[in-house]
């Protein structure tokens, strides 16, 4: 069957993201300025900002270099005996009122992330929710950055082991999360005693920008937290070839993260990487059919589908395949496409061509292969970053986007027999981010929780991220871990300390 529905067709709305961004009480967010050493840096050439669900230039920002990526290295070189030096409480309390501003400044920061990123305007707040959450979790995290003693296996000897800083770090953030994905990094470097770094997006400068002068407002002080926006590679080449620093963290694709770690090796710098993701979410006949339906439309379309963690491939049970199906497809016709900023608006624009261009050519590669469309038209006065809800249905794994990562809102429904055969169907992609699992068997729910590889699972929910947990994946998507006690110890050496002729 094929939806068509007039939710659907929602004209440009050219000019909307400059209006609000006119009223925003702190125009200082809108300065484009970055902030290195201190110093609040214009610079002579500036690139532009742009709202991907128009194509209007929206601002425009300063580009740095590879002398401003000098000098703010060696700010943050300078910084760090200082800030580590403070007590964990200190930096907690700096922390904390960062979050603060964050939560004061919520609305502002919304319009921010959606006037650059397309995401509808209700998520872009949660974004800044979850985005200060991370910030109140390592506050707290850094007062709890514990040791050990070892019995000692030496006679008149006391053994000990510490965490301590491993230096100056750097982030390298991704667009689809312009605003957690920074607090989620920097709040653990920060809280570990580390000064970061931090290069974002060039699709989403604004929104780091703006979370810099809440940090300068907090009372960072000088050098301690940086953002610079520019050319990526001219910007991320020193900071994978200076000696000075000793951590990176990124978040994006895996192919970049490869190239990352590979530059990052000369120096034996500590690496962690969130990398790409391939989501299967399983769907056994013994569930509430309501439920999972649900939890797809959940992990699939937020973030209007441009989230690592979305569920790229759906495998039902085929005895509940064609109920689940029609299900879906009536949920999907009910969303709503459109700019960000309109209250009514489900899916936004992608925020980049090329993610647009990626889920249009897996739709179709599927159609030529044999599946079907079962989800409404595409409608042209859209725009070309516009790709609406779009449900396939018989796919199989020789389509692309039963192999490779859409990063839009297309889902892809497969039907499977056994528990055996989709454990293995799960299992056949070299990503291993996240996973999803419906069933009421608990035996089936425990048996599955074992066997999927990936570094984080739902079981009968498609929510389950925020600061306590360990976010990160297994295979080629990733290594280390973010949020938790073990995204602290991404920027926190070990060091075993033995005191010996402690004998009378």
């Amino acid at each position: 069957m094929v939806f068509q529905s007039s939710r659907h067709k929602r004209p440009h709305s050219v000019g909307l993201a400059s209006r609000y961004l006119q009223n925003l009480r702190r125009r200082d967010f809108l300065s484009g300025a970055a902030l290195v050493d201190g110093q609040w840096v214009s610079g002579g050439e500036r690139d532009p900002v742009i709202d991907p669900a128009t194509g209007e230039e929206i601002a425009d920002v300063a580009r740095c270099g590879a002398a401003g990526m000098e000098v703010a290295i060696a700010a943050a070189e300078r910084s760090f005996p200082m800030w580590r030096e403070l007590l964990p409480a200190r930096r907690g309390a700096i922390l904390r009122s960062w979050a603060s501003l964050m939560i004061e400044h919520e609305e502002e920061l919304a319009i921010l992330v959606t006037s650059e990123q397309g995401k509808p305007l209700a998520e872009a707040r949660q974004e800044i929710a979850y985005g200060a959450g991370f910030l109140e979790w390592f506050a707290a995290e850094g007062e709890r950055a514990y040791g050990e003693t070892i019995p000692s296996h030496k006679l008149g000897s006391l053994l000990h082991v510490r965490m301590q800083p491993v230096g100056v770090a750097a982030a390298i953030t991704p667009w689809n999360f312009p605003i957690a994905m920074i607090t989620r990094k920097a709040g653990a470097a920060l809280a570990a005693g580390c000064p970061i770094i931090v290069k974002p997006a060039p699709e989403t400068p604004l929104s780091a920008m703006a979370l810099a002068r809440l940090a300068e407002q907090a009372g960072l002080p000088r050098g301690v937290f940086q953002v610079l926006v520019g050319n990526p590679i001219e910007l991320s080449t020193p900071l994978l070839s200076d000696t000075r620093i000793r951590a990176l963290s990124f978040t994006g694709s895996t192919g970049v993260g490869r190239l990352l770690l590979e530059g990052a090796a000369e120096s034996v710098k500590k690496v962690s990487l969130e990398l790409g993701g391939h989501a299967p979410f399983l769907v056994f006949d013994d569930v509430d059919l309501e439920k999972a339906v649900k939890g797809a439309m959940v992990a699939k379309f937020a973030t209007s589908g441009q989230d690592c963690l979305a569920a790229n491939r759906i495998y039902v049970q085929r005895s509940i395949y064609g109920a689940f199906v029609e299900q879906f497809a009536a949920g999907i016709a009910q969303l709503r496409i459109g700019h960000g900023l309109e209250a009514t608006t489900d899916i936004g624009p992608m925020t980049k061509l090329s993610v647009a261009d990626k889920c249009r050519s897996h739709i179709d590669d599927a159609v030529k292969k044999g599946a079907r469309v079962v989800s409404p038209q595409q409608d042209a006065s859209l725009g070309p970053n516009f790709v609406p809800p779009t449900l396939l249905s018989d796919v199989t794994e020789n389509m692309l986007i039963a192999r490779e990562e859409t990063f839009g809102p297309v889902a892809a429904v497969l039907p499977f027999d056994s528990e055996e055969e989709v454990i293995a169907r799960a299992n056949s992609s070299e990503m291993g981010l996240a996973g999803y699992v419906y069933t009421d068997n608990l035996r089936r729910a425990m048996r599955l929780s074992e066997r999927i590889e990936c570094g984080m699972l739902g079981i009968n929910t498609a929510s389950f991220t925020g600061p306590p947990i360990p976010f990160g994946g297994w295979k080629q998507s990733g290594l280390g871990r973010e949020g938790s006690r073990h995204g602290l110890a991404e920027f926190m050496e070990l060091k075993y300390v033995c005191f010996g002729d402690l004998a009378a």
